[in-house]
Order: structure tokens, then C-alpha cells, then sequence
């Protein structure tokens, strides 16, 4: 194949640009961890109507509203639904990891999926993000 192809706001960093990684499984399991926080978040990860490409990164949003609003920001969830909103919130957080190394696989991911959220980890802020000041310094990871 010559040539980059995928759906924009699905293609991980390293189809497009050799400097990330190699196109591997883990370039699936990029796109995976999109769909998921679109899913959870009610939207789409690309909005061409918006001017500013920092407001397009839809990472850097669901990753501001679960740091700083302790939550997903979806109305109308039951305690059990927004526990299994954060988890596939930040199961998405770490299938979108710049470094496709940092990546878990398809069997990691059904294996999160199953397991209990206790000991989910949220995963560093993605890389790809425009610099914002953060309420937590203190770390690059943490407890959900």
C-alpha cells in the first residue's frame, strides 16, 4: 500500500508519520479507543466546523472532564452507568497513547472491560494535546 489511508480523527499518529511508531495491531487499537470515548461522550471526535484545532482535539476534552470534573460530563447517568462510562473512558485514554508501546492489546482491553475499575489507572494526558494548566501536577498518572 502506498500512501496513508483511514478515517480522520481514527488514524493513529504513526500511520500518518513514521516518528510515532510502526503500523502495527496497536494502530487498530488506537482507532478502538476513539470509537469508545465517542461513544461514552455522545460525540464525534472531529467537528470540521470549529476554527481552532485546539477545541478539534477531542482527547484533550474527555480527558479535562474526567481530570477536573471527577466524571464523564454526561447528564443523566445512574452511579453504576457513569462508573462504566469512566472506565471506557479511560480504557480509550490508554488505547490512544501517542506511543504505540504504551498501547494495552485487544486482549488487555476485553480484560479491563471485564475486570473492575478499582484498579484502573488513568493514563498520562495525551500527547497530542494542546498545553493546558492542570489541577493535578503532582502526577502523570492516576487513580479513576
Amino acid at each position: 500500500m502506498a500512501g496513508t489511508r483511514g478515517t480522520v480523527g481514527y488514524i493513529a499518529p504513526e500511520v500518518f508519520s513514521r516518528n510515532f511508531g510502526v503500523i502495527s495491531t496497536k494502530s487498530d487499537v488506537y482507532s478502538y479507543g476513539m470509537m469508545l470515548m465517542e461513544m461514552v461522550s455522545q460525540r464525534k471526535n472531529v467537528d470540521a466546523g470549529l476554527d481552532s484545532t485546539s477545541e478539534v482535539y477531542f482527547p484533550h476534552f474527555v480527558y479535562e472532564q474526567l481530570v477536573n470534573l471527577g466524571h464523564p460530563g454526561i447528564p443523566e447517568l445512574t452511579d453504576e452507568m457513569e462508573e462504566i462510562a469512566k472506565k471506557m473512558i479511560v480504557i480509550g485514554l490508554w488505547c490512544i497513547q501517542t506511543n504505540p508501546r504504551s498501547r494495552p492489546s485487544m486482549s488487555n482491553i476485553v480484560e479491563m472491560l471485564q475486570g473492575n475499575s478499582d484498579g484502573l489507572q488513568l493514563p498520562p494526558k495525551p500527547y497530542l494535546s494542546s498545553p493546558t494548566v492542570s489541577r493535578n501536577t503532582s502526577s502523570n498518572t492516576q487513580s479513576i
